[in-house]
């Protein structure tokens, strides 16, 4: 009896669907992202003051494929307001592997560290619905 009175605090112990992918794109993305050093001399956008994640729907979304995910975006703010969606995309449930979304397509996170990866079609698309 002793030991099952302690399996309520093990299960709460264990982190929401929205706290694991929150925790999973900070760690993949947002971490790396505001470690890289960028020259200021660079033409490029400078880099935000701040970073954070939003987790856009807190229930699994389940692809064509039937993988389960959840989208997340990622806000910017480089002075004042927050920007909004400057990062979008969604993170699979089992894998644990992240995508983001440029134009019209998704891309594994390794684009937004200037790797040449290619599209991945059918990732972070909910499936029709069923009737």
């Amino acid at each position: 009896m002793l030991s099952l009175s302690f399996v309520p605090a093990l299960a709460s112990a264990e982190p929401s669907l929205a706290e694991w992918a929150q925790r999973r794109v900070e760690t993949v993305i947002v971490k790396p992202l505001a470690e890289r050093v960028t020259s200021r001399f660079s033409r490029s956008r400078p880099p935000p003051r701040e970073r954070r994640v939003r987790i856009t729907e807190a229930a699994l979304t389940r692809d064509k494929q039937g993988r389960d995910f959840v989208p997340f975006a990622v806000d910017v703010r480089f002075g004042g307001d927050w920007q909004e969606n400057d990062i979008t995309g969604c993170v699979y449930r089992a894998s644990g592997t992240l995508f983001v979304k440029s134009g019209d397509a998704y891309f594994p996170a390794a684009l937004l560290f200037g790797k040449n990866v290619e599209p991945v079609v059918g990732v972070c698309q909910a499936a029709p619905a069923r009737s």
